[in-house]
Order: structure tokens, then sequence, then C-alpha cells
């Protein structure tokens, strides 16, 4: 197996669209996606070609605070991978909801840090229907909850 990259992070914003053209005019990040996010604060997803940054809608509602929300580890085998978490320790990651485009599972470290988990990587947007139509994986989806 290959070394993981981490290739994703994500930061909640309380303006979303602020936050996000400071990162397209200080490090000439690239829009690359938006979604309809949550309380009409819209989710920016953009890249450097290389890393992936999501700015993602926080509120007063009770969601995370704004910063560092998660970060993202592009991977070649989610089986392998799984094994790997659970032999050092940890919880083995789940199945992200299938309406999520990028990632494909969700892990966390020994603190509690999360981290997505994904083959197809986070550039391109790809839903579980897409993925389950070019190459299912082996793993077993779990329920969501």
């Amino acid at each position: 197996m290959a070394r993981p990259k981490i290739k994703h992070l994500a930061v909640m914003s309380r303006d979303t669209e602020k936050l996000a053209q400071f990162y397209k005019d200080t490090f000439e990040m690239e829009e690359v996606n938006r979604s309809k996010g949550q309380h009409g604060i819209p989710a920016i997803y953009l890249t450097d070609g290389y890393l992936n940054l999501a700015v993602l809608p926080c509120a007063l509602q009770g969601e995370a605070p704004p910063g560092l929300n998660h970060f993202g580890w592009q991977v070649d085998s989610i089986d392998e991978i799984s094994t790997t978490l659970v032999n050092n320790g940890v919880e083995d990651p789940k199945m992200r909801p299938s309406n999520r485009p990028y990632a494909e599972f969700r892990g966390c470290d020994p603190d509690g840090n999360m981290f997505d988990l994904s083959v197809h990587g986070f550039t391109k947007v790809e839903t579980r229907a897409d993925r389950e139509a070019k190459a299912p994986t082996k793993k077993e989806p779990v329920p969501a909850e």
C-alpha cells in the first residue's frame, strides 16, 4: 500500500464567502465546488492543486465552533487502512452519509480528532452511488445512525 497522504482540511466559518475569498485572494486557491450548506450559508470547497480546503458553515445553533474541524487522508484501500487503525487501538472507521461527495469513511485518532478517508480523493465531486457504480468497496457499509 502506498503511503497515505493528507489531502483535505475542513474549517468551520461563520462567513464562508468571506473566508473563501480570503484564501482565493491571498493564496490563489481555486473554487472547485460549493453546496447549499446550513442555515443559508454555503459550503465552499477550494484547492491549491494539491491540498483541498473545505470552508464549512457554522452558526450558533449548536454545531462545531469556528476553526479546524477535520482533515482528510487519501488512501489506496479502505480495507487495509481500517485494519491498521483497529490494530492501532482505535475504532473502525464509519461510512459517511451517501450524500457526502468527497470522503467515503470517517475515523478518529486516540484523542478524538476526526479525519476523513477517501480512495477517490477530494477534488472530484462523487457520491456513494457514483463510487458504487464504478467499483464497490469490499468493506460492508455501516448502517446510518
